[in-house]
């Protein structure tokens, strides 16, 4: 770590701009890029829309000895107040098409509910259960989301990675070993740049009744407008729950997290496993809030939750 803060001491605006192109930014702050609205700035941030620029971004990273981190829609993503020390890359490959009848090819950059409408409009079916998930499909792949028993790995073919290094390949859905709110590319850092789906024929009608029906009663439950990033912690596995898991909400709710405020952050009123922005929060009070609800579960129940939401930075 000594070595990578020299050599980025060494690094002009100039120098970065040599490297990586003019799209370079310096110094970009990140609130704007997440949900939650909180977080310091990043030192260099840049946006790419090919599999070629994200793997130029990424070997001259790894050549410069620069830390990096690749963002999507930042709807999962709590980013510490004193910003990231290194490299945001941004993942703005877009396009969806019908490749034959019933697979989709679609850009990692695209919002999961374009996608989700893509497939309405084309009257395929297979990807209702992601309606209301927010934040971008590369997003949504990396940490497999899924809710109303549905999961993302349960539609997807294949998918074109960059690997750490900046290489790019194409895999199978095996290779990502998908399991509940995770992959293997969290631990081999390799980032989704596109992805082919496997969806079924149906009945748009039906299809888009169901999403809208999934899509009311998320709003009945989750905050429509305000500042969050959805669920915060996992829900716990357990085969005698519905769909296989117990409700991490359910056991926040039991253990009397509905109501706690930690600065401008509070539990959702109508859900305990959500953190609201409410009032100029910074990361650091989500932070905190966050703990605090974990412990009240800890200290009831005796189950230590895991957190869904991804920390950049230092805390």
């Amino acid at each position: 770590m000594a070595e990578q803060v020299e050599v980025r001491s060494r690094l002009t605006n100039a120098a970065m701009a040599a490297s990586f192109g003019e799209g370079i930014e310096f110094d970009k702050p990140m609130a704007a890029l997440t949900s939650y609205g909180t977080g310091g700035p990043a030192r260099y941030y840049l946006e790419v829309d090919s599999s070629e620029k994200l793997s130029g971004a990424v070997a001259t990273a790894v050549e410069l000895r620069i830390p990096y981190f690749v963002i999507g829609g930042g709807s999962n993503l709590l980013v510490s107040d004193s910003g990231y020390d290194g490299l945001i890359v941004k993942i703005a490959v877009k396009g969806i098409v019908v490749k034959d009848e019933t697979v989709v090819e679609c850009g990692a950059g695209e919002d999961l509910r374009s996608l989700i409408d893509f497939a309405t409009s084309n009257g395929l079916t297979g990807l209702e259960f992601a309606a209301g998930i927010w934040g971008t499909v590369g997003g949504a792949i990396y940490g497999n989301a899924g809710a109303y028993g549905g999961e993302i790995k349960d539609v997807i073919k294949s998918l074109t990675l960059v690997d750490a290094s900046g290489g790019v390949r194409s895999v199978s859905t095996d290779y990502c070993r998908f399991s509940y709110r995770d992959s293997q590319l969290k631990r081999t850092r390799e980032i989704v740049v596109d992805a082919t789906f496997q969806l079924k024929q149906g009945d748009k009608l039906i299809i888009k009744n169901k999403v809208d029906e999934i899509m009311a009663s998320r709003e009945s439950k989750h905050p429509t407008c305000g500042k969050s990033a959805g669920c915060f912690f996992k829900n716990i596995p357990d085969p005698a729950h519905k769909h296989g898991k117990l409700a991490a909400g359910q056991l926040l709710d039991e253990a009397g997290a509905k109501g706690l405020k930690v600065g401008g952050a509070a539990v959702y009123e109508k859900h305990a496993n959500i953190i609201v922005n409410i009032d100029n929060a910074t990361s650091k009070d989500i932070r905190q809030l966050a703990d605090t609800m974990k412990k009240k579960v800890f200290d009831k129940f005796g189950v230590a939750l895991e957190e869904e939401v991804i920390q950049l930075g230092e805390f």
